[in-house]
């Protein structure tokens, strides 16, 4: 039997990261001069519950920092304190190393003293300067609610002191009293909170009186822990408004019955002050409390009471309408999610098997079979994307975690750099994006180190000191596209080719375009970085990202502009379990070609083929020649055919927007098909990407057609013809 409590903490850690990524949205927003209090309150409720929940479990240094955070954005709230270019790279840089004692605490490791001590000293001497002062924390404070529940005395349990004030004599002027009923449910102290947090913020509001309701609660014999039993009513003096003091439950909602409303005063009964007093004591609550068990049938009170009759919810704003439901989500583990994704991937192979035995069987196209299975494949295909779309997650979390490679960056080599992203909401497989991480973490410091001149170098040539590293995400043609861009100088092209000479990359003669010198940053243990840094400049980083996004069946494109600026686009399949592809035949063998790279198909004339060279043809598709390559030929099946008039062939759009003609035997159909990795067992085959099983039980292979031709020979003439000629 698995321990809640390791449950619970599971649960916390996985709500830290919800809200980690509110807290860089609400910085970011913060730091692009958006001045909504609601803004700052976000960022501060995100490090205020992060700092609760780990003093739950007894995170000390975990809450300890969170406090001196939290109190340097409360003075930002209390206006005392302005998020400007002095405070907010260290609210950013405090957000980062929260974010790295959550990890830390999550996965048993530590993070240096070095590295908090110096943040929370500057995050003290910024509070310092605001006029506030930052209190010691004691991790003590935030620990769950102890209750003593002895029942040997008749006055009941007695309740601990948490801490409120008394109750004053009166109200200021301008203040009402309010009454307010707090149930918890049990699924709030499982989540890691208690009350006695939640009433020392009401507390922060007016002057409160607290009393618990426990005539409900059974004896500790019958008691077993399913059910919340106690009720508090409590009583808050406040010129705050009914919002203000919602908002103090807004982590617990959902998980609490929760009443507010006025209190009446009467004027004839004044208090020292002379401030009107209630006339009443605090009503009884009218939320409906559990039974009181009774001796004779206790499991059936226990059943009861476990199942409140449920309230409605109203609106916070006080209008009468209901509120609006969240949107109900469900924690799944990753391995359920996978089993169900192979099991959708043999659902598809045995589609494909019954659709091939159907069309051997030779029945007529308009019978209810053939109905049927066309009802069937369209189910399949529904019920694919719907189970891929479990499995994608949106960029956001890896787009926010390059702005912090950004800010290191930026201050390892003296440069203002401002990350600017877009198409955050973009969704990809979770695999997709988790292996993408590294890469583009290469990429982003490349563009902060090589691809930005410095801040003087820059007002020299007529920009912003501040360079500017573009972020977007989008779906196009089935795949998602990322493009990584910055403002710099560009790629600087002769100097990539004379290193490229110097280091015997390309001979000395060779005359390259500027493509072709483009992709030689790919090549392995090439750099044009003068002297080695921080970031870069070792001779490893872009041939590892091409492996990288290739071993995901991605392709990576480059475009420059000398004193503009330089753009890395990488191509990835949108999942990596399934792809349409085209089934091909050539020299009797069958492959699958991706259907996202395949641009048109073409049947070859005599008037197409054109010779260039002695071993190569081109084709003529309308006002352009594209390269002809044979594909059994660059396999390794067959010699280059004789002709290839009324040949087939399919034109493959590559990312850098060059074209290819890529000729094959027949072309089969289009079809979706499950992929099968090869890696694993076969290590990299150039121009294979995966394999599949067809409807016949059949194995054919994936191709990857940028691989391909990149590795291609391009020979599409046999040597017989060219000693004829001879």
């Amino acid at each position: 039997m698995s321990d809640p409590m390791q449950e619970i903490r599971a649960s916390f850690f996985v709500e830290c990261e919800e809200l980690l990524e509110s807290l860089q949205d609400g910085l970011q927003a913060m730091d692009d001069g958006d001045e909504d209090p609601e803004t700052v309150n976000i960022v501060f409720r995100a490090v205020h519950s992060i700092k609760g929940g780990a003093g739950a479990f007894g995170l000390d240094r975990l809450v300890s920092f969170a406090h001196a955070f939290e109190t340097a954005l409360d003075e930002v709230r209390a206006g005392r304190l302005a998020a400007n270019s002095e405070s907010m790279p260290l609210f950013f840089k405090g957000g980062d190393i929260l974010s790295d004692l959550v990890r830390a605490c999550r996965d048993g490791l530590s993070v240096s003293e070095d590295v908090t001590s110096p943040v929370l000293a500057e995050l003290d001497a910024l509070v310092d300067g605001a006029g506030g002062g930052s209190e010691e924390v004691d991790a003590a404070d935030f620990q769950p609610l102890t209750l003593d529940l002895s029942l040997d005395g008749d006055d009941g349990p007695s309740l601990p002191d948490i801490g409120l004030p008394d109750l004053d004599a009166g109200a200021p002027d301008g203040a009402r009293t309010m009454r307010i009923v707090f149930r918890p449910h049990l699924g709030l102290y499982e989540s890691g909170n208690d009350p006695v947090p939640i009433l020392r913020s009401l507390s922060g509001l007016g002057t409160l009186e607290a009393e618990c309701t426990w005539e409900s609660l059974p004896t500790l014999a019958e008691y077993e822990g399913t059910v919340a039993f106690l009720t508090w009513s409590l009583s808050l003096t406040t010129e705050a408004d009914e919002a203000e003091i919602r908002e103090v439950f807004e982590f617990v909602d959902g998980r609490c019955d929760l009443e507010i409303s006025e209190i009446e005063w009467k004027q004839s009964q004044t208090g020292p002050s002379g401030n009107a007093l209630p006339v009443a004591p605090l009503p009884e609550p009218d939320l409906p409390l559990p039974p009181a068990p009774t001796p004779t049938e206790p499991s059936q009170n226990r059943i009861e009471s476990a199942t409140p009759p449920p309230q409605p919810e109203t609106n916070p704003g006080g209008k009468g309408m209901p509120a609006p439901a969240p949107s109900a989500t469900v924690r799944v583990d990753l391995e359920r999610i996978d089993r169900l994704v192979n099991l959708v991937g043999e659902l598809v192979i045995n589609q494909a098997m019954l659709s091939q035995s159907v069309a051997q069987a030779g029945l007529p196209s308009n019978s209810p079979v053939h109905t049927g299975l066309d009802e069937f494949m369209q189910l399949t295909r529904n019920i694919q994307e719907s189970v891929m779309m479990i499995r994608a997650q949106p960029v956001k979390s890896l787009f926010q975690r390059m702005s912090r490679i950004v800010r290191e960056g930026s201050a390892a080599v003296g440069k203002d750099v401002r990350l600017v992203t877009e198409g955050e909401a973009t969704e990809i497989d979770k695999t997709v994006i988790e292996r993408l991480a590294d890469p583009l973490t290469h990429m982003v410091r490349n563009a902060v180190d090589h691809g930005l001149e410095s801040n003087d170098d820059r007002e020299e040539a007529g920009k912003p000191r501040e360079g500017r590293i573009s972020l977007t995400a989008a779906h196009r043609s089935g795949r998602v596209v990322i493009d990584v861009s910055d403002d710099g100088g560009g790629i600087n092209r002769p100097k990539v080719l004379a290193k490229a000479i110097e280091r015997g990359l390309v001979p000395a003669e060779a005359e390259l375009s500027d493509s072709e010198i483009d992709n030689l940053l790919f090549m392995p243990g090439f750099s044009t970085a003068d002297a080695v840094s921080n970031l870069s400049g070792r001779g490893v980083g872009m041939d590892v990202v091409k492996s990288a996004i290739t071993a995901l069946g991605g392709r990576i494109a480059t475009q420059s502009t000398p004193g503009e600026g330089t753009t890395f686009s990488i191509s990835l399949p949108l999942t990596l379990a399934v792809l349409d592809g085209m089934v091909v035949h050539c020299a009797g063998e069958t492959l699958v070609v991706p259907l996202s790279a395949i641009a048109e198909t073409l049947t070859l004339t005599e008037t197409d083929i054109r010779a260039l060279g002695p071993q190569t043809n081109v084709v003529q598709v309308r006002d352009t020649f594209v390269p002809l390559y044979d594909l059994a030929t660059e396999l390794g099946y067959c010699e280059p055919r004789e002709s290839y008039v009324g040949a087939i062939v399919m034109l493959i759009a590559l990312e850098d927007g060059t074209r290819t003609a890529l000729a094959v035997d027949a072309i089969d159909d289009q079809r979706q098909v499950v992929i099968k990795g090869l890696e694993d067992s076969y290590g990299h085959i150039p121009g294979v990407a995966a394999a599949t099983i067809l409807g016949d039980g059949q194995i054919a292979l994936i191709l990857d057609p940028a691989d391909l031709i990149q590795n291609a020979s391009g020979c599409s003439r046999r040597v017989a013809q060219l000693q004829a000629v001879g």
